[in-house]
């Protein structure tokens, strides 16, 4: 099975029309396009929140300088 060709588009797009009314379809179109979106920016959301976990997780803890006690007897 192809591509669709253009009347076999027309056909669809016609029902497409039938079924859900010439008003109904923008409004579609911008659910759809807003579902997109919040999902792209969920996972964006994730990848930082991940990065950031092993940024924390990788950074060495500050190592606590040993001083050398110095006799009074030296």
């Amino acid at each position: 099975m192809g591509v669709p060709s253009m009347p076999e588009l027309l056909v669809i797009l016609t029902i497409v029309v039938l079924l859900f009314g010439a008003k109904k379809i923008p409004d579609l179109a911008k659910g759809i396009g807003r579902g997109i979106k919040d999902f792209k920016k969920a996972i964006k959301d994730d990848d930082e929140e991940e990065t950031k976990e092993l940024a924390s997780k990788e950074e060495p803890k500050p190592s606590t300088p040993i001083e050398e006690k110095k006799s009074e007897n030296a």
